[in-house]
């Protein structure tokens, strides 16, 4: 093997060159850190290659593992060049002999040849210490020549540009000793050259150095803080020198991987023991140790393919400083050959619809014996369930719920749980969990609408069905059963259970009582919907009954009083015209709407085609003029219908005369009266003849004098129809078109004296489509003149209405007299 050595520029190491022709190898010696594009050596001289060739034959570097490749070939020149950053310390750590592999490639003919690059240290890493500054704990009773051993410096180079030596800093009480351990590494020792003296100086600052051997030097200080104590003459002592441990790779955070021990025959503090790790290092990421309980435990993920062992310094520190070094070696295993396993622990079944998201309701543990990557378990539910797995203890995780539950929506669910181990292949396993969901009482009865209608006609049947409410409530069993009933209160003074009923189970709605719609028209009620759950819920609704009206009220006449045997009669002028208001027909009925729309009509009479009357209005009216041949007495027999259906009607008889006063009605007296009141007849006939003989002498003695004076007549009044006021219903409101007394006719009465059983009404008409004074008579003044002579009074026309009411018969008459006063 021919080999040639090159100075390397700036203090770096020689490139060796070794060339074995046999196996087609080559070898390369280079330093470190080389930069990007530095000159390896030359392959084409190396291995003989055709230069010109190198570009038609694809020359290119490979690696054996796919790993970076740290090399290139520069294929005009067939230079072995640099192409990625070499770090020693990050390819082989702290290993004697680093070597990086690379391959040649040559096509047509395939041709492989081995490269292999020895890289060589260069210092490029100062010495470092653990920590910052030391704390050292002396008791003054340390006699001379006692040693202190200090804590060790860490340089990631090897060979000579590692930890080569110590220094420590001019004092008057220490002097430094260095030793060297098993493996070549050095360490300090302090070593007391004075006794010290706690009086004199309880605190003394020392400066130590660690320097390498490499060129240029490189250095790291610590700054050591010494207090003197009182006497501590016993070292912590391990229970071993070396401690070895297993550990399966991938095993979870914080898993115990051995418990150090190490005792101290002094006592308090000289005797409380302190662990811990005596240099900087990977190890320290890697694992954790308890000061106090010294047990190790797994800090970070622990990688079987990045380093199979691990060798650790453990050192023991008593309070006051003294201490003793353990060795810790802890090896990795691994393999795959067994799936996650999955142990549903507790289970809370069935679990309350009413519980709050992130309730625990199970608890599951999930274990994997595998190590490594194996041995990493991923552990998950379905996503469509409301509920989520929360990692707890070691392994174990919480089924919790994440959002309400509602067994009206969801009774039942399959919880479908799956671990999955980080394997190559991964190997995985489920178990499905059953949850049902228990009712609560948590949904009142809601009806089916807001509010509810009842239609149901007068006159109804007791028990009669007016609606039916229906409410739904989605619980279960008791939780869910609706029972209706009514909410108690009065209407008319009376309990609303006297109007209806409901039915509890079925919500139907009954008619208690027969409704009457002139007395009550609508009404409403509250039906409430409660459940059997504990405590009962329950809602409120209204239901409003409307009764509707039927013809069940025939119309009421109110004039003429159709009452006993009585009859009115009305005084009709001669010289009425055709047209005239003779008389009105009053009638009202009960009941309301069509049913209360009344219609007249003459359904007999004396003379059929001399009186008319108005069908909406009740007016009688002549329908021509009245002639001397017409009948003085006229009897009108008038029916009052209403629109219902069936129609419902009532009748009355109208006695007319035709006549200009009293006297001239010797007919009156053959008014048929019963056989009972012949005596009470005869008695008011005599009574009218007194008065009307007073009256007309009276009348006469005024004419006389106003005819002396020789003054007109003036006509004052009409022999307009007078309708008495008694025979108006108290309250009684009128209604449009249906032949009630309009307000357009007002009268005035005036009371007269008399006795107990007779009324006497002097009644004025202000009714302006009444027949005017001069139809009615048809005299001017000048005839009246004639007759009685000029005088100074003017003739006024007046209505003299007299109603006997005997106690047993209550017959009404009524004349009328034409006064001239």
């Amino acid at each position: 093997m021919g080999c040639s050595r090159f100075a390397v520029l700036c203090g770096l190491a020689f490139i060796f060159l070794v060339v074995h022709p046999v196996c087609g190898d080559v070898s390369y010696s280079i330093p470190e850190e080389m930069k990007r594009g530095s000159v390896i050596g030359n392959l084409a001289k190396d291995l003989g290659l055709d230069l010109g060739r190198l570009s038609a034959r694809k020359a290119r570097i490979d690696t054996e593992d796919n790993s970076v490749k740290y090399c290139g070939v520069n294929l005009n020149t067939g230079d072995l060049i640099v192409q990625e950053r070499i770090d020693r310390e990050g390819l082989c750590a702290k290993k004697a002999s680093c070597v990086v592999k690379q391959e040649l490639v040559l096509e047509n003919p395939l041709e492989l040849h081995r490269i292999s690059i020895r890289v060589q240290d260069i210092n490029d890493n100062s010495p470092q210490f653990k920590e910052e500054s030391l704390k050292l704990e002396i008791q003054e009773s340390a006699v001379k020549g006692a040693r202190f051993l200090l804590d060790e410096a860490h340089d990631g180079d090897i060979g000579e540009n590692a930890v080569q030596g110590y220094s420590l800093q001019q004092n008057d009480y220490f002097k430094l000793n260095v030793n060297t351990k098993a493996g070549g590494r050095k360490y300090g020792e302090l070593v007391l050259d004075k006794e010290l003296d706690r009086e004199d100086n309880k605190e003394i600052t020392l400066l130590l150095t660690a320097f390498d051997g490499g060129s240029p030097q490189r250095s790291g200080t610590v700054v050591i803080h010494v207090t003197v104590l009182d006497a501590n003459d016993n070292v912590p002592v391990f229970s071993q020198a070396v401690y070895k441990a297993s550990l399966p790779e991938n095993s979870p955070l914080d898993t115990l991987v051995i418990t150090v021990s190490a005792t101290d025959a002094d006592e308090g503090v000289n005797g409380e023991v302190i662990y811990g790790f005596d240099h900087v290092s990977d190890e320290n990421e890697l694992f954790s140790l308890n000061p106090k309980t010294g047990e190790v435990k797994v800090a970070a993920a622990v990688d079987y393919e990045r380093e199979s062992s691990y060798e650790m310094q453990i050192s023991a520190k008593d309070g006051l400083g003294l201490a003793s070094y353990a060795t810790l070696i802890i090896e990795i295993t691994d393999i795959n050959d067994n799936a996650p396993v999955i142990q549903l622990k507790s289970l809370t079944n069935p679990i309350p619809e009413n519980v709050s998201p992130g309730t625990e309701v199970g608890i599951i543990n999930v274990q994997d014996r595998d190590s490594e990557t194996n041995g990493q378990v991923r552990c998950s539910i379905q996503q469509n369930v409301p509920f989520k797995l929360v990692p707890s203890i070691k392994n174990y995780y919480s089924l919790v719920s994440t959002g309400q539950l509602d067994r009206e929506v969801v009774s039942d669910y399959n919880i479908t749980i799956s671990a999955t181990d980080e394997g190559s292949p991964p190997l995985s396993s489920s178990k499905t969990v059953q949850l049902s969901v228990a009712d609560i009482n948590d949904n009142p009865p809601v009806f089916e609408e807001q509010s509810y209608s009842a239609y149901v006609s007068e006159n109804n049947k007791h028990g009669s069905t007016l609606c039916s409410v229906s409410a739904r409530d989605p619980d279960w069993r008791q939780n869910g059963t609706v029972i209706y009933s009514l909410l108690a209160g009065e209407m008319n003074g009376a309990p609303v259970s006297s109007y209806v009923s409901v039915n509890g189970d079925t919500g139907v709605i009954h008619a208690v009582r027969s409704f009457d719609y002139e007395q009550l028209r609508s009404f409403k009620v509250h039906v409430m919907a409660r459940d059997n759950g504990s405590p009962p819920l329950s809602s409120n609704v209204t239901v409003s009954v409307f009764i509707s009206d039927v013809n069940d009220n025939c119309p009421q006449i109110l004039y003429p009083a159709p009452e006993g045997n009585s009859f009115m009669t009305e005084l009709v002028p001669k010289a009425a015209h055709g047209g005239s208001v003779v008389s009105k027909v009053i009638a009202v009925d009960a009941d309301s709407g069509q049913n209360a729309w009344l219609s007249y009509h003459i359904v007999k009479s004396t003379d059929p085609g001399l009186f008319t009357i108005g069908v909406h209005s009740g007016e009688i009216r002549t329908q021509r003029d009245i002639s001397e041949s017409d009948s003085m007495k006229q009897n009108l027999i008038v029916a009052v219908k209403d629109n219902g259906q069936p129609s419902l009607s009532a009748t009355c008889s109208m006695y007319l005369l035709i006549s200009d006063n009293l006297a001239e009605v010797p007919e009156l007296k053959d008014i048929s009266y019963e056989e009972k009141n012949s005596k009470l007849t005869s008695y008011l006939i005599i009574a009218l003849v007194c008065v009307s003989t007073f009256f007309l002498t009276f009348i006469i003695i005024i004419l006389g004098v106003r005819f002396c004076r020789r003054r007109k007549p003036r006509l004052l009044f009409d022999g307009a129809v007078a309708i008495p006021g008694a025979y108006l219903p108290p309250n009684y409101a009128d209604v449009d078109g249906t032949g009630t007394l309009r307000s357009a006719y007002n009268y005035d009465a005036y009371l007269t004296t008399g006795s107990r059983t007779s009324d006497f009404k002097f009644v004025t008409s202000y009714n302006d489509n009444t027949l005017p004074a001069e139809q009615t008579l048809r005299k001017s003044p000048s005839d009246f003149a004639e007759v009685f002579g000029e005088s100074d009074g003017s003739p006024e026309v007046g209505t003299l209405c007299f109603k006997i009411q005997p106690n047993s018969l209550k017959s009404k008459y009524c004349s009328l007299f034409y006064l001239f006063i």
